[in-house]
């Protein structure tokens, strides 16, 4: 038999011996289990992520290190997660995507197994490397993954689900973790993560349904990807803005005390303000990118540096200070669903291999934003982090308005 049917390649657009073309793609319902069991992974992964932040003097204590050198356990994830975000689907490409998706869920169980067990900082480091690993992976599927869940049209508002978990772990993770430490020991919280990943792994068995490799990454397919110009400017777009972003937010904390002159308690609610104006950005970041990602990112961006300049002439009010941090909290939920939504439909026919380059680039500027803010901070003061944010974003956001995508007239 030569010929296939529709039923058999769900996925893609088949093309039988006679000629035929068989509907495509996606099938016209949309499976949001699948999209909230994506969810889920995403808010273990960025939970397990950001929990050396609130548990990082507690760690280095109990393995007599110095906090330095615990630190680099978030360094390792980072780096590690740049590189698996290129090299996983190249990897994994004959794979069914399920069984992939599990097993870099499995990663991140076995990541906290090690982490609630490490009794020295190789060890721990090793379980960072394990997440690293399911990390980039992960986010180099997902959307990808998302695309093949739900029809085209949804996908960006399938995209703005799936990133509400970053949001939630953005939210929860840090304080939560610091409370569960303080009551329990910095492994607890670990334990708990852990818990989440089982939740996570059991939902996706039943909730992802079989997904054949539809799309053939290779080295050869990145560099091709990196010659469309529509690529070119998606990636460049992302370093300037979100390297922007994290000049301006890790060195937000120091703004506040030095500054804005805000107690301990007062920053932990405005950084809280923070996390929950991104758990609503995303759904407002999802409804603009359903019309357009283009102006997802140029709304986004230029809420953020109107607010960086707010924060550069005025930061010294405490209502200002905080009222602009959790605004733009809000602003940034529109980044990551415009950004995964423009480069995913900007190479559909390599959309793993495209979210792979995008994973690279967020790492790559979440690293140079930290490290130019950081230069900033230390030559000018505190509002380093929001100078360098308006200059980068600005100019992002002007990128963008130009060069983004459009929609396509028929």
């Amino acid at each position: 038999m030569n010929e296939a049917t529709c039923a058999e390649c769900p996925d893609s657009q088949y093309v039988s011996s006679n000629s035929e073309t068989c509907s495509t793609a996606v099938s016209s319902s949309a499976n949001w289990a699948g999209i909230a069991s994506l969810a889920l992974g995403v808010f273990g992964l960025v939970t397990a992520e950001f929990l050396p932040a609130s548990l990082l003097t507690a760690m280095a204590n109990d393995l007599g290190v110095s906090d330095g050198a615990a630190g680099q356990a978030v360094t390792a994830t980072a780096l590690v997660a740049a590189g698996a975000a290129l090299t996983i689907p190249l990897f994994t490409r004959n794979f069914d995507r399920k069984r992939v998706i599990l097993a870099l869920t499995t990663l991140l169980l076995l990541s906290n197994v090690l982490a609630v067990t490490a009794d020295t900082l190789s060890v721990l480091l090793v379980s960072r490397v394990l997440l690293g690993i399911g990390l980039g992976g992960f986010w180099s599927m997902a959307a990808a993954l998302a695309m093949r869940l739900v029809p085209d049209h949804l996908f960006a508002r399938a995209m703005s689900l799936i990133l509400t978990g970053v949001s939630v772990a953005t939210v929860g993770a840090a304080p939560i973790g610091a409370y569960m430490g303080n009551l329990w020991g910095w492994r607890s919280a670990f334990v708990a993560a852990g818990i989440v990943s089982v939740i996570t792994l059991l939902v996706q068995i039943f909730a992802i349904p079989s997904l054949p490799p539809k799309d053939n990454p290779s080295v050869k397919v990145m560099f091709e990807l990196l010659r469309r110009t529509n690529i070119r400017v998606a990636l460049f777009a992302v370093l300037l803005v979100i390297s922007g972003h994290f000049a301006g937010f890790t060195y937000i904390r120091p703004l506040m005390e030095h500054i804005t002159h805000l107690s301990v308690s007062a920053i932990s609610a405005v950084l809280l303000g923070y996390g929950i104006g991104g758990f609503f950005g995303n759904f407002a970041g999802g409804f603009i990118a359903e019309r357009s990602e283009r102006y997802a990112v140029v709304c986004g961006g230029a809420l953020i540096v109107v607010l960086a300049a707010s924060l550069w002439m005025a930061g010294s009010s405490p209502v200002v200070a905080a009222v602009a941090i959790a605004l733009w909290g809000f602003a940034f939920g529109a980044f990551p669903v415009g950004f995964q939504t423009w480069i995913v439909r900007a190479a559909p026919d390599q959309a793993e291999a495209a979210g792979g380059l995008m994973v690279a680039a967020f790492q790559i500027a979440i690293a140079s934003g930290a490290i130019g803010g950081g230069i900033l901070v230390d030559h000018v003061g505190a509002l380093g982090g929001p100078i360098f944010a308006t200059v980068a974003i600005t100019l992002g956001t002007l990128l963008t308005l130009r060069y983004g995508p459009r929609p396509v007239r028929t």
